[in-house]
């Protein structure tokens, strides 16, 4: 039996930035674990964003508002490691391409942390959704060939989803003998799986929409989702729930490298 998760001192000389990057990890598993229970409990189906407009209905604004700061934080890191290579060191061509879709991370987890800004200040139902968007991508010259490299850049991030799931090469960034705890590696496994076939739903959409040239038929994770049904549906939302949950073990026992600028 593995031995039980312990508190380790090393958390004590984390940086503020570090130690809010903990805070990033949450909000995603948090994000994560809303959408599935959404879907478990009601069988309503939302995108991240969704889940920001859940998590700010009512008396949620407080926790909305911690929940901004970690993904600001977390998009922040991400871009750190782009550009420092914290996680992915060197120029080769493997760390190259690894960071830059670190990059494309740390870009969206900004944008998901400014939509929920938004939200706070009760702008949220103007901000362009993905069909929108996808309707300015097919107006530009070359539009249709845009939108079918962004699908085929989502298949390969569905495969690495998935090779993760198979490889589980997310243990070796946790510490404290996380990693060695089967339930965690189960919590991982399942989770990465589930977010290959949100990716792959997504890049069909997507796909589908530049082969017929119409922006209507674009889709995120919520029409993805849709794609499902039954026990499918339920199986890839428990996925996702436990990828939440997994989060939240990375929110405690990741490694958080410190940028080489030193700590805020």
């Amino acid at each position: 039996m593995a031995a039980p998760l312990e508190i380790s001192p090393q958390l004590a000389s984390e940086s503020k930035f570090q130690s809010l990057t903990r805070l990033g990890f949450a909000a995603r598993g948090l994000l994560y674990i809303i959408i599935a229970f959404l879907i478990l409990r009601t069988g309503r189906t939302e995108d991240l964003t969704g889940a920001l407009q859940y998590l700010g209905e009512g008396s949620g604004e407080l926790l909305l508002a911690l929940v901004a700061l970690g993904l600001g934080v977390y998009g922040l890191w991400r871009l750190g490691d782009a550009a420092f290579g914290m996680e992915h060191p060197g120029k080769d061509a493997k760390a190259l391409r690894k960071r830059g879709t670190v990059a494309v991370i740390g870009a969206i987890y900004l944008y998901l942390c400014y939509k929920a800004v938004r939200i706070l200040q009760e702008q949220g139902g103007g901000l362009s959704n993905t069909r929108q968007q996808a309707d300015t991508v097919l107006d530009l010259p070359g539009g249709q060939l845009m939108l079918a490299f962004a699908a085929l850049v989502l298949v390969l991030a569905a495969a690495a989803q998935l090779r993760t799931a198979m490889s589980c090469s997310f243990l070796r960034n946790l510490r404290e003998g996380a990693g060695e705890q089967e339930w965690v590696k189960w919590l991982g496994r399942i989770g990465y799986a589930a977010r290959g076939v949100i990716f792959l739903g997504v890049a069909f959409l997507i796909g589908r929409a530049a082969l017929d040239d119409r922006s209507d038929e674009v889709g995120g994770m919520e029409q993805a989702l849709d794609l499902l049904s039954g026990p499918l549906l339920y199986a890839v939302a428990a996925g996702l729930m436990l990828f939440g949950a997994f989060s939240l073990v990375e929110a405690r026992y990741r490694r958080i490298r410190r940028p080489p600028v030193g700590p805020l």
